[in-house]
């Protein structure tokens, strides 16, 4: 089982719509580690930790929000994992 670390950046209407707590259900579901939190420039970052498999279904769940939130564009950088053991929700930045 190969783990990846993919660093998301959300863009759109992503802020006041619940999408963090969309996210951590999300991540919650699929078993994946990471931490969320949203940008002051109104984008939701984030990061997530586990099977490929799972986090290419995460990356996809994003990129369609939940149902209030209007999605326009997820950024996506892979990076090493660093072995995040919970999915949390962070302070705004």
């Amino acid at each position: 089982m190969s783990l990846v670390r993919a660093h998301f950046l959300v863009k759109g209407f992503v802020q006041g719509v619940g999408f963090r707590y969309f996210v951590l259900r999300q991540a919650a579901a699929l078993q994946l580690n990471g931490w969320v939190r949203n940008r002051y420039n109104g984008s939701v970052e984030g990061v997530v930790e586990g099977p490929e498999a799972e986090v290419k279904e995460f990356l996809d769940r994003c990129r369609r929000g939940p149902a209030w939130a209007e999605v326009k564009e997820v950024k996506v950088q892979y990076e090493e994992p660093r072995g995040e053991t919970t999915f949390r929700i962070r302070s705004s930045v």
